[in-house]
């Protein structure tokens, strides 16, 4: 296994291509969580992704798990909920408490690869404005939600959290339907699993996920900055 170790103070990363087959998608060791270098990393098809005893490890998979815009899948069931609107959902309106839910420990886990280094890089990344939330609320409690980082026309889903049966769906589903309004192009889900694979999302080769990124990395989208309830068509 031939990995870049990256310098620590002003890290270059290799290209995509150079990442190793197993495990899958690793491509570097090293560096540091600066925004700068998120943002340098994220623009080449490039996430973070370790452990509280590992030192920083940088991904690109061979395979990268989307959702095309346009082509979420909703249940009855999900849909049903969205109808009833139930629930408020807003967005970057308490984007630390959305990333701190993600970071628990789940289903008995007691590790979590959202360690206090990498949480205080994602807000300074929503401090400058690249990095969202969407929360799902009922009354004052939060109840759901997903945070990612912005690149262009693909927003990069980080994780999301659920306190309620469908929660975390509820926010992609707000999330998905204004990354459509706004004419982004991919939700990078980054790694499958059953979850996302139900909801439409859909494994692409790095080599056109990366000819996509590159296209409209630099195009600008607004994003909203309200607590008012996203619109959901009925």
């Amino acid at each position: 296994m031939n990995l870049t170790l990256l310098d620590s103070h002003q890290p270059v990363f290799p290209h995509p291509s150079q990442a190793v087959r197993e495990p899958d998608g690793l491509l570097a060791v090293g560096g540091n969580l600066s925004p700068s270098t998120l943002i340098d990393a994220y623009r080449q098809g490039i996430f973070p992704w370790y452990q509280d005893d590992d030192p920083i490890l940088w991904w690109s998979p061979s395979e990268r798990c989307v959702i095309q815009m346009g082509d979420l899948h909703l249940s009855k069931s999900l849909r049903r909920t969205l109808r009833r609107q139930q629930y408020t959902v807003t967005t970057d309106q308490d984007f630390a408490a959305v990333l701190e839910a993600c970071a628990a420990p789940r289903d008995g886990d007691s590790g979590t690869w959202i360690t206090a280094e990498m949480a205080e890089a994602y807000i300074q990344l929503h401090q400058i404005g690249q990095a969202h939330s969407v929360e799902v609320w009922e009354s004052e409690q939060l109840l759901g939600g997903i945070y990612g980082v912005a690149v262009g026309d693909v927003f990069c889903g980080e994780s999301m959290f659920s306190r309620v049966t469908d929660g975390s769906k509820i926010a992609m589903a707000y999330l998905c339907h204004w990354l459509y309004q706004q004419e982004f192009r991919l939700l990078d889900c980054q790694i499958e699993n059953p979850h996302l694979i139900s909801m439409g999302a859909e494994l692409m080769p790095r080599d056109e996920f990366l000819e996509l990124l590159l296209a409209g990395r630099d195009r600008i989208h607004k994003w909203p900055k309200t607590a008012e309830p996203v619109p959901w068509p009925v």
